[in-house]
């Protein structure tokens, strides 16, 4: 994971792009495992923990109705999420993330191990769904992966 963060780190240092995270089921596990190498005050900006629906709504500005209409772990939410964290911070790149990380809360529509991930910057924007398999430190661990590398898929082009 630290030569993915540190190859993500030089990007956005080189792009001038800070980044901002909005995380659900991972709890902050993104924001901790950039923050975990020295010097990324230069290139993230921070993060939202948006754990319950009512904090997608009020920290994110998610629509209550889209939440209702999609269900919470949905690429139209990861991806109103990842939009809503630029409202706040608009030269940023976001990554957004929601799921279920288990062993509770699946569904055969939505079994454990359902993520979706989001990244937005300026109109640029990737939405990935994802059926990890394993535990919950697993999936979330996967999350974080998958989150990071989606983020370095992005073009970031100031002209975007």
């Amino acid at each position: 994971m630290n030569a993915l963060v540190s190859k993500l780190s030089v990007r956005l240092i080189f792009k001038q792009i800070k980044l901002v995270t909005v995380e659900s089921c991972t709890g902050g596990m993104i924001g901790k495992t950039l923050t975990d190498l020295s010097g990324s005050s230069g290139w993230y900006e921070g993060g939202f923990i948006t754990y319950s629906n009512q904090s997608k709504t009020s920290l994110v500005n998610v629509a209550a109705d889209l939440i209702e209409n999609c269900g919470a772990v949905s690429e139209e939410v990861a991806e109103s999420m990842a939009k809503g964290a630029l409202q706040h911070f608009p030269d940023c790149v976001s990554v957004a993330v929601t799921g279920i990380a288990g062993p509770g809360g699946g569904s055969d529509e939505k079994p454990v191990g359902t993520v979706c991930i989001a990244c937005q910057y300026k109109q640029e924007s990737k939405v990935r769904k994802f059926a990890f398999k394993g535990n919950r430190d697993d999936i979330r661990n996967e999350t974080v992966k998958e989150s990071i590398e989606l983020l370095l898929s992005m073009k970031l082009d100031k002209g975007n």
